[in-house]
């Protein structure tokens, strides 16, 4: 729990639509670094944000493609400029697509499950940002494919992270890729160790995983975003997984409707705060807003795209003069004014030269309106590169409570902005308990100010080849207070809490 403190909460007060400006930080942070290859690095180039040292301030580690992956020590000033110093952590390995956070044995100190082409590797952190190789130790076997996803969930009862791995082509069918797609797996602990690789069987190339409680069941299902350019006879996917079973599909007679796209990255929240995330699907050209069309307890998989109607098509490049279909790759909800309505970040490039498509592509900044409108404001916050993005992560680098964006382009020098404002308050909401799954995987947490709620789903997976550990941040607007709660993994819902804005809270059980 945490302490209640003294504050009246009101209405929701009234605050503008405010446009953040974002300043490039990228030469004076000390970033350099790109994610570079050919054919089998034109999709990954993930990045992935957590804190290894204790001082609140989220490290840096980016998939290097063809060339070795890159870790930064944060040692940015508190709500200062930038400062990113590069660091030998362990972790330089090559061929690496993408890499997610996670504390797979409980201990409180940060792993890491890296992508690769090749095998993939899960490094156990040490603490101080140090790590080393535990594929033995855990029994993992990383197998030997073309990794592109990743996801996990705690299942009950159960001490280690149950794993799931995305891939995507067999990449000895380079001359003919098409229908070449080979399986993704789930990987299950037997204690503290992981069993054999169970296959998920079809599986239609791959390029974002995620462990969702779409239906307010408690039970998790495994999402997944395929790419359509190179499966053959595919579609979209969502696998149940009893528990102690074997996963099965959704099938259409349960409400599950076909869908085609060329996925590559989820993005998930609860928009409307109605207990069911709606999930955003990259593509080229036909990105999806997904939302249930009956939402309430049993209900069927069942969804509808409102994309159109909520402003966030982002199909076209919205600047320049290049008629063409855009390509989304990651993408991520984040109150980026702290107006306490979530908006939304997309990455965008094209593949390798694909003539069909946008070249000058420029990445989306979506700010959502009091109507629950998303309107374009990259070019006016002073993000809308036009170099050809991948992986990415919104998140607070300098501890000032305004997201910062981290972008990782292919063959092109990764970016870093700093947020500068202005923005409201807001307020960063970890989780703690103890035993297995300390971080509360799985919770949601809700935060409230007068009759305005706000729902985050704590998620490991999701976007494109990269993720985020840590606090969920909230934005407050000119709120001064909050009440906040946790729905459990395990169901059991906390008390309302009161905590003042501007603040890092834990709750625990």
């Amino acid at each position: 729990m945490i302490r209640a403190i003294g504050f009246c909460l009101l209405a929701l007060p009234a605050m503008a639509q405010e446009v953040p400006r974002f300043v490039e930080e990228t030469a004076s942070a000390g970033l350099t670094h790109s994610y570079t290859g050919g054919w089998e690095h034109m999709v990954g180039g993930g990045v992935a944000v957590f804190d290894c040292n204790g001082d609140d301030k989220p490290e840096v580690f980016m998939a290097g493609g063809t060339g070795p992956a890159g870790f930064w020590r944060n040692d940015s000033a508190t709500g200062g400029a930038l400062t990113l110093t590069p660091i030998d952590a362990g972790l330089g390995l090559t061929a690496v697509t993408g890499a997610y956070p996670i504390d797979i044995d409980s201990d409180g100190i940060t792993d890491l499950a890296i992508l690769r082409v090749g095998e993939d590797v899960l490094m156990r952190g040490l603490g101080d940002c140090r790590f080393t190789r535990a594929n033995e130790e855990w029994g993992f076997d990383g197998g030997d494919a073309w990794s592109t996803a990743f996801a996990a969930i705690w299942e009950a009862g159960l001490a280690f992270p149950t794993l799931a791995f995305g891939t995507y082509i067999d990449r000895t069918q380079e001359a003919f890729p098409w229908g070449n797609c080979t399986d993704n797996s789930l990987h299950r602990p037997d204690g503290r160790r992981y069993g054999a690789a169970i296959p998920l069987t079809p599986s239609f190339c791959t390029l974002s995983l995620l462990f969702t409680d779409w239906n307010a069941s408690g039970s998790k299902s495994l999402r997944v975003s395929n790419d359509r350019e190179y499966y053959k006879g595919g579609q979209e996917q969502m696998w149940h997984l009893p528990s102690g079973e074997p996963p099965r599909l959704y099938t259409e007679a349960e409400g599950w409707k076909r869908l085609r796209i060329w996925g590559m990255g989820i993005a998930s929240t609860d928009l409307d705060a109605d207990g069911y995330p709606e999930f955003f699907l990259t593509s080229m050209a036909d990105h999806k807003l997904q939302t249930l069309v009956a939402p309430a307890p049993g209900t069927l998989p069942d969804y509808t795209d409102v994309a159109w109607a909520k402003g966030v098509t982002a199909h076209r490049p919205f600047m320049g003069d290049d008629p063409r279909p855009s390509t989304g790759w990651h993408a991520q909800f984040a109150d980026v004014n702290n107006d306490a309505r979530a908006d939304l970040f997309v990455a965008k490039g094209n593949v390798w030269e694909m003539p069909d498509f946008a070249a000058a592509d420029p990445n989306n900044l979506l700010l959502q309106g009091p109507d629950g409108v998303f309107v374009e404001a990259a070019d006016r916050a002073g993000v809308a590169s036009t170099l050809t993005a991948r992986g990415a992560a919104v998140v607070d680098l300098n501890a000032d409570g305004a997201l910062d964006l981290l972008v990782v382009n292919r063959n092109a020098p990764a970016q870093v902005w700093r947020n500068v404002g202005p923005v409201g308050n807001w307020l960063r909401v970890a989780l703690s308990q103890p035993g297995a799954n300390p971080a509360g995987v799985g919770a949601w947490v809700e935060v409230r100010v007068g009759d305005h709620l706000q729902r985050h789903e704590v998620t490991v997976g999701g976007g494109h080849a990269g993720g985020i550990w840590g606090a969920l941040h909230f934005g407050l607007g000119a709120a001064n207070a909050a009440e906040l709660r946790v729905i459990w993994p395990d169901g059991s819902v906390s008390d309302w809490q009161t905590a003042p804005a501007n603040q890092a809270v834990t709750i625990r059980p």
